[in-house]
């Protein structure tokens, strides 16, 4: 076996994940539940950062802790870091810059990979959990600016926004998270109906994403399939099969 130099207290993940502070259930397919991928992930919490600062409060002053939480992912040795957020696309390219691995900060940056991969003539469809707070800063951030999107936000629903967007409980009822989920994914369709694709902002939002699919017969882009995705770029291995014999 090769010698190796250490200085990483756990080795072997190959994604970190800045997390925002929140206590709410994740379920499977929320970045913040481990058994949502099938390679291990190391989590860096960022103390008294909540999904309601992040969204009405994204000051300065809040990207400091974000860059120094991702030194020390780098420096626990994975090899590529995401967030727990979407809307953390504000601080993308402030991220990239403050390490030397690759970061993917928010899903918003699967955006104009989705406007291209489904045409370039339609409008990428945007679910997330606030629309009132995603600004065109926030595509810019992620290099998607001028790229068209249509987004519907749930800010308007009653149970995931009093325990996501307004931190008021920890208890969640996931079946009407569920369905208040769908019903934003069946209205943008219809007020939309030439989108071609979904990019699904919200870390909240992927555990639904099969049903999302179900319903709108679209491809759905979310940041559990970007991980995957920045996992087998980030942490290659060889490929095995067969040949024929020489």
């Amino acid at each position: 076996m090769p010698i190796f130099n250490g200085g990483q207290n756990i080795c072997g993940a190959s994604i970190g994940v800045l997390c925002l502070e929140s206590y709410f259930p994740k379920p499977p397919g929320h970045i913040k539940n481990p058994s949502s991928l099938p390679f291990p992930v190391l989590y860096e919490m960022i103390g008294g950062i909540t999904v309601p600062t992040l969204l009405n409060n994204p000051t300065p002053d809040l990207l400091e802790p974000f860059i120094k939480g991702a030194q020390r992912l780098e420096a626990e040795g994975v090899r590529a870091i995401t967030g727990s957020c979407g809307f953390l696309a504000l601080f993308q390219k402030e991220l990239a810059a403050a390490v030397s691995i690759p970061v993917f900060a928010s899903s918003l940056i699967q955006v104009p990979l989705a406007y291209h991969m489904t045409g370039a003539n339609a409008p990428v469809g945007v679910l997330t959990a606030d629309a009132s707070a995603l600004t065109p800063r926030h595509f810019d951030g992620v290099g998607a600016a001028g790229i068209p999107v249509a987004v519907k936000g749930l800010e308007d629903t009653s149970e995931f926004a009093e325990v996501i967007l307004r931190n008021t409980r920890t208890r969640m009822d996931t079946d009407l998270i569920e369905a208040e989920v769908l019903d934003a994914a069946r209205t943008l369709k219809r007020d939309t109906p030439e989108i071609r694709s979904l990019v699904l902002e919200c870390t909240d939002l992927p555990p639904y994403a099969a049903r999302i699919q179900e319903e709108l017969r679209l491809p759905v882009f979310d940041l559990t399939t970007l991980a995957q995705m920045a996992h087998s770029v980030a942490a290659r291995t060889p490929y095995a099969g067969l040949m024929p014999w020489g």
